[in-house]
C-alpha cells in the first residue's frame, strides 16, 4: 500500500512539473459565454439544434455533460465565476446588489493580470460585487486580445447576449426552427405561445453559434489555435420560467467545451481527448481555480471551487451546489445540491410559489399563457405544481426523470438517499458560512465588519448552526416544532428571531395566536426582519387589533426612508404575498417613494416594482 502511494504520488509529482514546464510559456485563454442557455447543442445530443461552430468546438475538444451553474441567474452565477467561491459566502447572492467583496477574495482575472497576462472582456460583466481596477486591462465593447502589447500572453471574455430571454421573447419575430416541431417540456403547457417561445431561443442559439464562429475565426486569422486553450460556456439554463432563476436541471445545466491545443496538452483535463464527453462533476465555481491552474498560478486557498486542469488539478467532486436567493424584488431562499444521480432542494420559503409574480419574467409570453391556463384551470398535475406552494424538499431520480418532475422526497424507498442529500447539504451550508440565512436587511446591518464575507466568518457574530437550526424548524412542517419557535421569538440573535416568528405563521392560526403576545412584541423590534415577519404571521391569523397593528407596522417599514431600501422590499414583499389582506393599507403602501441617489443604482428600480405591482393588484 505504501509502495502504491509513493508511485502515485511520484507520478503526482511528475505531472505537476511537466505541467508547470509548459505553464511557463503561458498558453493564452479565450472564453466564450452566452447567457440564459442550457446544453442544447448539437454537440450535446439535440437534433435540433443547429450550433456548427460549438459543435466543432466540441468535436476538438473536450465536453462536459454534468456542468453546473452555482445559481440559476445571471448576477449571483457570474458573481461565482469570477470569484471562484459561493455566493452565499461573500453575501453576494441576491440578484443585482451591491455588496463589497472582502479580503481576500478578489475577482481572478486580477491574479492573471498580476502574472502578466492582458486581461480583456467584452462586455458584459454583471458581478454583485464592485469590479476593482485592477482587474481588468480592459472591459468594454472594445476589448479583444488584438489590444495586448506584442507576445503578451492573455485572457480574453466575449460574452454574448444573443441568447437571453429578453431576446428570446422580442416580438415580431420569424421562427427558423419550425415551432411545430420543438420538444415541449412536461412542465410547459404545449400552446402555440410556448412552442414560439422554445423555436425562438433555438433560434437565437443559432445567431450566437454564428458570433463564437466569427469569434474562432478572428482567433484563426490571428495565427493563434495553437497556442490558446478555448473555453465556451453558459452562464446558466434556459431563460424561459421553471428554467432561468429555478434550481431545476432547465436552470443549473450548462454548457461546457474546452479545448486545449496539443502544446499544452498537459495542462488538460483528465481524460482528454478529441471529442471526448466528460460525466465528471464540474460548477461553473471551478472555471476560476482552473483557468489559475493552467496558467501555472496555485489557486488560492480561499476559493471554494476546484481546478479540473492544470497544474494543480484538484479531485474529482462528488456533490455540486446551488443556491436561488432574492430574484430581483421577490424574497425567496431555495438550496440544491446534486451528485451523479439525485437533486435534492430545499425549500426555506415553502409558502412561495415558483410562480410568485416578477415583473421581468411575466413579461416572457410562455409565463402569461401558463399562469392563465392555471387560472382556468387548464393544466395538469405537472405543470400547475408551478403556481402552487413548494413543498420543503424536492428529491429527484434525474437518471429516470431528467426534467426532475416527480418529487420522490416523501417516497420510502428513498430515505437512505434523502438522508444522504440532507446531511451533504448541511455540511456544505457549514462549511461555506451561507449568508442567506441572514435576511438581506440583517446582513447590511449585521456586525459593523468591512465586509459580509468578514460578517460570515465571525463565527460570535453569526451563530451559523443555530440561524440553520431555526429556519430548518420553520420550515420544515413538524407541529411538534411550535414550541421551539414560540422560544425563539426572544432569541438574542435577530436572524434565529426572524425564521421562529415565519415558522409559527407557517404553523397556522393556533400557532400563531398561541404566541400572540410574543408576536406583537416583535413589531417593536430593533432589527426590521423579525418584524416583517411578525407582521406577516399578525397579519394572516391575529385577530381583527392585531392584524390592523402588522398592517401598521408593514406600511412603516415600507418607506425606505426608515429602515433602508432592504428592509422596504422585505415589506413591500410581503405586503404583496398577502394579496387581499393587504387592503387596508395596499393604497398608501403603492404611493412610498422610490430610493434615488440613496441606494445602489442596480437595486433602485426593485422598490418602484412592488409598489407598482401593490397600485395593480386586484
Amino acid at each position: 500500500m505504501r509502495l502504491a502511494a509513493r508511485v502515485v504520488g511520484a507520478a503526482i509529482l511528475s505531472l505537476a512539473a511537466t505541467s508547470l514546464a509548459i505553464a511557463q510559456e503561458r498558453p493564452n485563454i479565450l472564453w466564450l459565454s452566452s447567457e440564459d442557455n442550457g446544453p442544447q447543442l448539437g454537440a450535446y445530443g439535440d437534433r435540433f439544434s443547429t450550433t456548427p461552430a460549438l459543435d466543432g468546438l466540441a468535436a476538438r475538444g473536450m465536453r462536459f455533460t454534468r456542468a453546473w451553474a452555482a445559481a440559476p441567474v445571471c448576477a449571483p452565477s457570474r458573481t461565482a465565476i469570477i470569484t471562484g467561491v459561493m455566493p452565499q459566502t461573500t453575501g453576494g447572492m441576491h440578484m443585482r446588489s451591491e455588496v463589497p467583496l472582502g479580503a481576500p477574495v478578489r475577482m481572478f482575472p486580477a491574479l492573471l493580470r498580476e502574472a502578466g497576462y492582458y486581461t480583456a472582456n467584452n462586455v458584459k460583466e454583471d458581478y454583485n460585487h464592485p469590479t476593482a481596477p485592477d482587474v481588468w486591462n480592459d472591459s468594454s465593447r472594445t476589448a479583444h486580445w488584438r489590444n495586448r502589447r506584442p507576445g503578451q500572453p492573455f485572457f480574453a471574455v466575449f460574452n454574448s447576449v444573443t441568447t437571453h430571454e429578453s431576446q428570446v421573447r422580442k416580438r415580431p419575430h420569424v421562427p427558423v426552427h419550425d415551432p411545430a416541431a420543438v420538444r415541449v417540456p412536461p412542465f410547459h403547457p404545449d400552446t402555440p405561445e410556448v412552442r414560439q417561445d422554445w423555436a425562438q431561443y433555438y433560434d437565437m442559439l443559432s445567431a450566437m453559434d454564428g458570433e463564437m464562429a466569427a469569434l474562432l475565426a478572428q482567433l484563426e486569422a490571428d495565427g493563434l489555435p495553437a497556442s490558446t486553450i478555448v473555453v465556451y460556456w453558459g452562464d446558466h439554463g434556459v431563460g424561459l420560467p421553471r428554467g432561468k432563476r429555478w434550481l431545476y436541471p432547465a436552470g443549473l445545466d450548462v454548457p461546457l467545451i474546452v479545448y486545449v491545443p496539443e502544446r499544452f496538452r498537459a495542462l488538460a483535463p483528465a481524460g482528454y481527448a478529441a471529442g471526448a464527453a466528460s460525466d465528471q462533476l464540474v460548477s461553473l465555481l471551478d472555471l476560476g481555480p482552473s483557468m489559475l491552474s493552467a496558467a501555472g498560478i496555485r489557486p488560492p486557498d480561499w476559493m471554494q471551487g476546484r481546478a479540473f486542469m492544470g497544474a494543480w488539478r484538484g479531485e474529482p467532486r462528488a456533490w455540486l451546489e446551488a443556491g436561488r436567493d432574492r430574484m430581483d424584488e421577490r424574497l425567496d431562499l431555495s438550496r440544491a445540491i446534486r451528485d451523479g444521480r439525485f437533486l435534492y432542494i430545499r425549500n426555506y420559503h415553502p409558502e412561495r410559489a415558483q410562480g410568485e409574480f416578477l415583473a421581468y419574467m411575466f413579461e416572457t409570453p410562455t409565463t402569461q399563457v401558463w399562469k392563465a391556463r392555471h387560472e382556468a384551470g387548464r393544466l395538469d398535475a405537472v405543470q400547475a405544481a408551478f403556481w402552487r406552494e413548494k413543498a420543503p424538499e424536492e428529491l429527484y431520480d434525474l437518471a429516470a426523470d431528467p426534467d426532475a418532475v416527480r418529487n420522490l422526497a416523501t417516497d420510502p424507498v428513498q430515505a437512505t438517499t434523502l438522508a444522504r442529500c440532507r446531511a451533504a447539504l448541511r455540511a456544505h451550508l457549514v462549511r461555506t458560512r451561507d449568508l442567506g440565512f441572514l435576511p438581506e436587511p440583517d446582513m447590511r446591518r449585521r456586525g459593523g465588519t468591512p465586509s459580509p464575507y468578514a460578517l460570515g466568518l465571525d463565527r460570535t457574530a453569526v451563530p451559523l448552526d443555530r440561524i440553520l437550526d431555526a429556519a430548518d424548524r420553520a420550515t420544515r412542517g413538524s407541529a411538534a416544532d411550535t414550541p421551539a419557535l414560540r422560544a425563539g421569538l426572544a432569541d438574542d440573535d435577530a436572524a434565529v428571531r426572524y425564521w421562529s416568528a415565519l415558522g409559527l405563521r407557517l404553523h397556522g392560526q393556533e400557532a400563531v395566536r398561541g404566541s400572540a403576545t410574543d408576536l406583537v412584541r416583535l413589531l417593536d423590534d430593533s432589527a426590521p426582519a423579525p418584524r416583517v415577519a411578525a407582521a406577516d404571521a399578525l397579519a394572516r391569523h391575529g385577530d381583527a387589533a392585531q392584524r390592523d397593528r402588522a398592517l401598521t407596522t408593514l406600511l412603516a417599514l415600507a418607506d425606505y426612508r426608515r429602515d433602508g431600501h432592504h428592509a422596504a422590499m422585505l415589506a413591500l414583499d410581503v405586503l404583496v404575498a398577502l394579496g387581499p389582506g393587504a387592503s387596508p393599507v395596499r393604497a398608501r403602501a403603492a404611493a412610498v417613494p422610490a430610493p434615488e441617489r440613496d441606494a445602489p443604482a442596480r437595486e433602485r428600480e426593485y422598490v418602484s416594482r412592488l409598489t407598482k405591482t401593490l397600485a395593480t393588484s386586484p
